[in-house]
């Protein structure tokens, strides 16, 4: 009975949070935002597994599996400084307990930034939680994590991150759900070297689903992973400076030219942060920034306002 009331609550809950997020997104105004996409084959090739992953669609739509031999996944071939990177993903759906999925971007070297969205798979009936990590001088450990306000394993639905000189946005379809504004007490950790973006499924028994005490029950391989909308709309640098001060002058020169660079894009307006503050109020369900186990002192950037 206890389960029952729980899912009941859960349903309710993501219902009215669900209405409410599609209210605040038909008072948002539209903004013509030219977006580049591209196929899978002209921009990403695969990491390993490749017979773990189909491709359909002349390339729009990637299949990627896990099962007992291997996990698999994906990376772009050239490396990004600023931009807009979206894909459109539908998760591993019924019992997905211990598999994660994992769709971010990263720098290379011991150092490196790396900006990540992994998604926690689930018993069946239970909700999805999206865990974000920011990694700065090659150091992580400052993870959040959020309920979903739908299914995302019934359909496909939007994840991207907006990365600029100024702020760094993570959004779920268009909802802004993490946010990192560059200052001073947050320059250590702010994105400053070119990044690839990657995608991949794999074996997350050992921590991802109620602290590692959900497994992948086996039985239920492969797990699968759906891709599409492989959306670059971004400043290609393939220098992959690892040397400091990591800086890329001619994507910088190009801000102003992109949308993702104007000076809209350098701060949520007031429909984003209503949408934002809604998914910080109601789903947030683990921020390391109040984590004392972890960290007795509270991490610089936690006190810094995301605008």
């Amino acid at each position: 009975m206890r389960k029952v009331r729980m899912n009941y609550k859960y349903i309710y809950i993501h219902v009215l949070l669900s209405i409410s997020l599609q209210l605040f997104e038909s008072l948002t105004p539209l903004h013509l935002q030219p977006q580049i996409s591209y196929s899978f084959a002209s921009n990403y090739q695969i990491m390993w597994a490749d017979d773990l992953i189909k491709v359909y669609d002349a390339g729009d739509t990637v299949e990627m599996a896990l099962d007992q031999t291997s996990g698999s996944g994906f990376v772009s071939k050239n490396s990004y400084y600023y931009g807009n990177v979206e894909m459109k993903l539908k998760l591993v759906p019924g019992n997905s307990a211990g598999v994660v999925t994992a769709f971010y971007m990263s720098g290379k070297g011991d150092t490196r930034s790396e900006l990540d969205f992994e998604f926690l798979g689930n018993k069946s009936g239970e909700p999805y939680q999206l865990q974000t990590n920011i990694y700065g001088q090659g150091v992580g450990g400052r993870e959040q994590r959020v309920y979903l306000w739908f299914d995302p394993a019934a359909k496909y639905h939007s994840y991207s991150f907006l990365w600029n000189d100024h702020q760094v946005v993570f959004k779920v379809d268009s909802v802004p759900v993490r946010v990192l504004r560059k200052t001073e007490e947050t320059a250590f950790m702010y994105p400053n070297q070119p990044m690839q973006v990657f995608s991949s499924i794999w074996d997350g028994s050992s921590w991802a689903t109620r602290g590692g005490l959900d497994k992948i029950d086996w039985s239920q391989a492969p797990f699968i992973t759906s891709c599409r909308k492989f959306e670059l709309d971004a400043c290609q640098d393939d220098s992959n400076i690892l040397t400091t001060p990591n800086f890329s002058f001619e994507c910088q020169a190009q801000l102003q030219s992109h949308w993702w660079g104007s000076t809209a894009a350098t701060t949520l307006n007031s429909h984003e942060r209503r949408k934002y503050k809604y998914v910080q109020e109601n789903l947030l369900v683990y921020n390391y920034c109040t984590d004392t186990l972890r960290y007795p002192t509270i991490p610089p950037e936690c006190l810094i306002t995301p605008w």
